[in-house]
């Protein structure tokens, strides 16, 4: 990623917690969770991962973060299926 680490740019922080914010309750309080507990935490390969899935329709989301649908072939990346693992634990 180009320019400053995410952990080091109070704005960047700010954006992807606003992003987090999802119309289906269920995907707001999956990642509301998960960011509360892990936020301080994420590097910025987790981040960038976190962001696109959060370029993902509410309901997309919903399959992926339940598991009841495969990952698309654009998102079956490690960095994204480690980060998308964290999230089902959450």
């Amino acid at each position: 990623m180009e320019g400053s680490r995410h952990q080091d740019d109070p704005a960047r922080r700010a954006r992807l917690r606003w992003r987090s914010r999802r119309g289906l309750l269920e995907n707001d309080l999956i990642l509301t969770r998960f960011l509360d507990a892990h936020e301080a935490e994420l590097s910025d390969d987790e981040v960038d991962a976190l962001t696109r899935l959060l370029e993902l329709p509410d309901n997309d989301l919903m399959g992926l973060l339940l598991g009841r649908d495969d990952t698309e072939e654009r998102l079956n990346l490690p960095h994204v299926t480690a980060l998308l693992n964290r999230l089902r634990e959450a």
